[in-house]
């Protein structure tokens, strides 16, 4: 068992693009030295400027895809993003819930990055009843954690970003992970939370331009380093160096948003060398 690389199991909704989603969480998931197993929730339309459309999976195949690979091979983390409905929800909780020893990595996917709503209200409080209890760190940004903390009776309800987390722990998750690039601070600054309050706080260059498939790339990147057996805090940093680095190497090979590049240490080694071989 040495042997193997650390086992990741997504669920996550394909992206044809390449840019989010499925293949995002493959491909960091790989280049941090994962083996990644899929589970396809959903299908979507879409490219680098938004989603056009989205066919959820059945459930019961949601969940037959999950338990027929977790029968066969050793699992050392669960990374879950976009879902489809909320009956892949429930079957995904359901899942879960026989392998509470495995730590899980949830991103809240509620919109893209257009703004295309992903996630309606009833699959937001199957969220919060189903799977955030079951959450080791939830990786929300500004605005979907405020989204999922916000009490739905109260129209004037618009807590603070600390009082967010509080709340979102309160349903019985470990660890939020906040981050800041929707907020309008010089530096983006990400926060992660504990029962106990703020336990590290990191600030990054601002970078220039829209990315497509950022979050879905921390939250990969975090599964791996967690299941590469760091810490929650040591493995919060490393997942964030790496996300930096992909957006600061990001391409725009469409109309839309830029695309992280996640084997962007591939191209620097391929780069030094055709150097080295210039000088040779």
């Amino acid at each position: 068992m040495s042997d193997l690389p650390p086992i990741v199991l997504v669920f996550a909704a394909t992206d044809p693009c390449g840019g989010a989603g499925l293949q995002a969480d493959i491909m960091t998931l790989s280049s941090m030295g994962c083996h990644p197993l899929s589970c396809v929730t959903a299908i979507t339309i879409q490219d680098t400027m938004g989603v056009e459309d989205v066919l959820a999976i059945d459930p019961e195949w949601v969940a037959d895809q999950a338990r027929c690979v977790l029968e066969d091979m050793p699992v050392a983390a669960f990374k879950i993003g976009f879902l489809g409905s909320v009956e892949a929800i429930a079957s995904i909780a359901e899942v879960v819930s026989d392998y509470p020893e495995i730590p899980l990595v949830l991103d809240p996917v509620l919109a893209s990055g257009r703004g295309d709503e992903l996630a309606t209200e009833e699959m937001i409080n199957a969220m919060r009843e189903l799977l955030i209890p079951q959450t080791t760190i939830i990786t929300p940004n500004s605005l979907e954690a405020r989204q999922l903390a916000a009490d739905d009776s109260d129209e004037n309800d618009h807590p603070e970003l600390a009082e967010c987390a509080r709340r979102i722990i309160a349903s019985g998750c470990e660890y939020v992970l906040i981050t800041g690039a929707h907020e309008h601070t010089p530096e983006v600054v990400n926060t992660l939370y504990n029962q106990d309050g703020v336990l590290r706080s990191d600030s990054w260059q601002r970078l220039p331009g829209a990315y497509h498939g950022s979050g879905c790339t921390l939250a990969s990147a975090i599964a791996a380093t967690i299941a590469n057996g760091l810490s929650i805090g040591e493995a919060v940093k490393d997942a964030q160096e790496y996300t930096w680095q992909t957006l600061k190497s990001a391409f725009r090979p469409g109309m839309g948003q830029q695309i992280p590049d996640r084997l962007f240490w591939a191209r620097e080694e391929e780069q030094t060398d055709e150097s080295g071989s210039r000088e040779g």
